[in-house]
């Protein structure tokens, strides 16, 4: 269980990170490379996103990510490929598909989770499926023992935030501020109460992500949250300075201990 799983490696580390890239982008074989300088820096969840057209929760770096993988030619049958050796070559890593609903659905839910289950993908965060039109997905997840991972943001209310953590499982993906994923997060008091509002509904293990881009970012959250979530940063070192930079980045964001 992907809930039990996190809270083991927590008995021996003040926070966990975790990663996202889009699958196919700019290639298969760089994900690969990629993913082992995650792992290799200490990364302990990563996110596989199967790439779509209209990525909407996603800022211009990784929308632009999706769009290519797309025009490369990256199918979901290629995606599930490629993440079934992932999984095999990295099996004390925490796996996660990141998709929107429109993927699923074509695949068939049932057998979108089954296959991600197969595969030996841990969790699945779907930010466009609401849990009102979601039980199908739910219910397919619990079946499979995936962890369906929903998100909190800003904007929901207390009510809503309870909702949300009902059916959520194995942690809860928190959003540090409005707006779409690449831009700069304020670290501040403002940002602390808007976690302490979050776990004030769940016991879940709780990740921020949205505008993490350095180590003071990652040392701010410590002792607030549970998991940093680096994404769109990532993809910038990897753009701008190749595979081995963004290894170097993630060793030089974990805090020593």
């Amino acid at each position: 269980m992907l809930e039990q799983h996190i809270r083991k490696e927590l008995e021996q580390k003040e926070i966990l990170l975790m990663t996202h890239l889009v699958l196919g982008y700019p290639s298969f074989e760089d994900n690969r490379q990629v993913i082992a300088k995650m792992v290799e820096a200490g990364v302990e969840l990563i996110e596989l996103q199967i790439p779509f057209s209209e990525p909407m929760s996603d800022g211009p770096v990784i929308l632009k990510a999706n769009d290519d993988a797309l025009k490369h030619g990256t199918t979901v049958a290629a995606c599930f490929d490629v993440a079934q050796k992932i999984c095999a070559a990295h099996p004390h890593v925490a796996f996660l598909f990141m998709t929107y609903g429109n993927i699923m659905f074509a695949h068939g839910i049932e057998r979108f989770i089954a296959n991600a289950k197969e595969l030996g993908i841990r969790g699945t965060i779907i930010p466009d499926i609401p849990p009102e039109e979601g039980e199908r997905y739910v219910n397919a997840c619990r079946q499979q023992a995936i962890a369906p991972i929903f998100i909190f943001t800003p904007t929901n209310t207390k009510a809503r935030l309870e909702v949300l953590a009902n059916v959520a499982q194995g942690f809860i993906y928190c959003v540090g501020r409005r707006g779409v994923t690449g831009s700069k997060t304020s670290f501040d008091i403002e940002l602390q109460n808007l976690i302490e509002s979050y776990k004030s509904v769940t016991e879940l293990p709780i990740a921020l992500g949205f505008g993490i881009q350095e180590k003071a970012d990652v040392d701010f959250l410590i002792g607030k949250v549970d998991i940093a979530v680096i994404g769109t940063q990532v993809l910038r070192i990897q753009e701008r300075d190749g595979i081995d930079a963004v290894g170097d980045f993630l060793n030089s964001v974990r805090r020593s201990s």
